[in-house]
């Protein structure tokens, strides 16, 4: 019983950088309906940022916040200069914009930092607490907890502060907002500028585990797209809820299910989401939509 709860809270920490990843992609798909496929290669190019100023000897916590802050300027930069001017561009062009950032911070990162694997610090203390013979590791802890306060600003940023609704009205009806006054172009911008901080976010809290390099965040990004696409894309608890489920599915399947192991655990999460895809195809939290023709 042990290692279920042990597998369990794994599950959970993993699920987390999948549900921080997979917020940022509904982010900016709920504002922009743009799904952005380069979205882990900007996370990946924030952590080389992170890995950086480490290297210049700032603490590992100093360096994650400057970074954070250089994400979202980054991220906001993106919106404009890039995004913007294929807005109301047909779904291949912006598909293949995306796609064109995806090569570029991956081969940008290579060319500044190369493509030899590197140690980047933890950012949360080594060892691990037991509860009996539950042994719990205060990295995966401290993994949940960031997951949870960064849950709750958000919900704060949207639901208590002006800002926050007009993101929300902009995302909603840019048509109607613009007639009141909300600047939509600046609303999206920010929009990016958030999704920019959340994936950086996912990729310190990962590379301690990965290894940092120009690819390790391929494989998390297959499993944000899963998480987005389980809970629904247009809802961010949908992301949270998916990324917990894929993150517990997946470890549970690689421990209990012999011939799964640690090859073809990625098949399980896929197979859930088939499934539920099958049931309702919007996602366990997504909603129809429904337009007057």
């Amino acid at each position: 019983m042990s290692l279920f709860f042990e597998q369990l809270i794994l599950g959970v920490a993993t699920g987390c950088v999948y549900a921080s990843l997979a917020l940022a992609l509904v982010l900016i798909y709920r504002s922009t309906r743009i799904v952005n496929f380069a979205q882990g290669e900007m996370a990946m190019f924030s952590t080389f940022i992170a890995w950086q100023f480490t290297q210049w000897g700032w603490p590992v916590w100093g360096a994650i916040g400057v970074t954070l802050v250089i994400s979202f300027l980054g991220g906001c930069a993106i919106e404009r200069v890039v995004i913007r001017p294929v807005e109301g561009s047909s779904i291949l062009a912006i598909v293949i914009v995306t796609l064109g950032l995806l090569l570029i911070f991956n081969q940008a990162a290579g060319w500044v930092w190369d493509f030899v694997i590197k140690d980047f610090p933890d950012p949360f203390p080594t060892g691990e607490q037991r509860f009996g013979d539950v042994r719990i590791s205060f990295a995966h802890v401290g993994t949940i907890v960031v997951l949870a306060v960064t849950v709750t600003l958000l919900y704060l940023l949207f639901q208590k502060t002006k800002i926050g609704l007009a993101m929300r009205a902009a995302a909603a009806n840019p048509e109607s907002s613009r007639l009141v006054g909300i600047n939509v172009g600046r609303m999206l911008m920010l929009g990016w500028g958030l999704a920019a901080v959340l994936g950086a976010l996912a990729g310190v809290i990962v590379a301690p585990r990965l290894f940092l390099d120009p690819n390790m965040m391929v494989g998390v990004q297959i499993y944000a797209f899963a998480a987005a696409t389980l809970g629904g894309f247009d809802s961010p608890v949908g992301a949270v809820v998916g990324g917990i489920i894929v993150g517990v599915a997946e470890n549970m399947a690689g421990t209990y299910i012999g011939f799964i192991g640690s090859d073809l655990k990625i098949a399980v999460p896929l197979i859930v989401i088939f499934g539920v895809l099958m049931v309702k195809p919007v996602g366990l939290f997504g909603r129809h939509v429904v337009a007057r023709v």
